[in-house]
């Protein structure tokens, strides 16, 4: 038995005492990812329970991981970037910095110690975020992709709202955890399809990943999940906070309505075990698939190397991405992994094409 199953069993209980099982995020019309009550991926279901949650917490085992070390280095990114030029800052695990058109845009920000509904216990940093959040410029917009506690952070969201007032734009349900935590604050919501303008030429689309969401075991999928395609005129930039590869369709769907894409940020990390990571968490080969399907834009790796969230060692992401685009006979260089405080200026199409 894993030595910390009775920890891990206690934690399940008071997360199943925590919200009660009538907690409604969102309220509207059945379609066909929403059946009243409750979302779901489109024409396919993630099939594991609570069972299966304590199934895999009984039998899991770890790969190694190292303690908390400091970074070699850290970013402080410029006040703007103006024009067409942009600047990606990777803060670590799915938390990036982006700047283009003199806007400062976050996704997923996490600046938390633990990944964790408690500050006392769960998933904790490997490394501190590769950003310090005084060193962050003036921040106009954030985008959360779901409300798993790796990606809603309600503390640092309420640190940006207390300081910089951006807008905050989350999937449809998600409005009603951040309202509850953080007393005025202003939170916009779509479903997938919808669209946001954000800036002159600047639009924000809400599109499908394969996903689910919950803060506790009795509110699972009582809010939406999404992916993020950010339209600018130096080119699309994709943002899969997380996902698992079903069959491929999320993909191939943003290829043809917003290709080419300038940047794709994919998630490869946490997918061990796989009978019960694999719906919800794409695989190394599988996020390579996912790049074929999107037509091979250039690509940051995200969702690995800063919290402890599955069985995966702390380096495996990043040599079995090695593996599959060796036998995707695809260029070394196609996805480009950052440590945390890493800076990537990124080409626009434009830039691409002269190349």
């Amino acid at each position: 038995m894993n030595t910390n199953t009775p920890f891990l069993l206690a934690l399940l209980f008071i997360l199943a005492m925590q919200t009660s099982c009538t907690t409604t995020y969102y309220s509207g019309a059945k379609n066909d990812h929403f059946d009243g009550t409750r979302f779901h991926n489109q024409g396919k279901i993630v099939h594991k329970s609570r069972w299966d949650l304590l199934r895999w917490y009984w039998t899991r085992e770890r790969g190694p991981w190292p303690e908390f070390s400091p970074l070699a280095a850290t970013d402080t990114p410029p006040a703007r970037v103006q024009g067409d030029a942009l600047r990606l800052s990777y803060v670590g695990h799915v938390s990036v910095l982006l700047q283009t058109r003199g806007l400062n845009i976050l996704l997923d920000p996490h600046w938390s110690d633990r990944a964790s509904p408690f500050t006392w216990a769960g998933p904790r940093r490997a490394h501190p975020p590769g950003i310090a959040f005084a060193d962050l410029p003036p921040i106009d917009l954030v985008l959360i992709s779901h409300n798993h506690y790796d990606h809603l952070d309600v503390a640092t969201v309420e640190q940006l709202w207390q300081r910089d007032r951006p807008r905050i734009l989350v999937p449809l349900g998600n409005d009603a955890i951040l309202e509850k935590a953080i007393p005025g604050i202003e939170v916009e919501t779509r479903d997938w399809g919808g669209q946001i303008t954000v800036a002159p030429e600047v639009v924000v689309h809400f599109e499908p990943m394969h996903h689910w969401s919950a803060r506790s075991l009795w509110d699972r999928n009582r809010a939406l999940w999404a992916a993020f395609v950010i339209d600018t005129p130096g080119g699309p930039v994709y943002f899969v906070g997380d996902s698992g590869y079903g069959d491929g369709d999320t993909f191939r769907a943003v290829a043809r309505k917003h290709g080419p894409l300038r940047l794709a940020i994919l998630p490869i990390g946490d997918y061990d075990p796989r009978w019960f990571m694999q719906e919800a968490h794409m695989n190394p080969a599988e996020a390579v698939q996912a790049w074929e399907h999107l037509g091979r834009p250039p690509t940051l790796p995200v969702h690995f190397g800063m919290f402890q969230l599955a069985d995966t060692a702390y380096d495996q992401s990043l040599r079995d991405l090695e593996v599959a685009l060796r036998a995707a006979s695809a260029p070394a260089d196609s996805f480009r992994p950052l440590a945390p405080g890493g800076v990537w200026e990124v080409e626009g199409l434009a830039e691409r094409a002269q190349d």
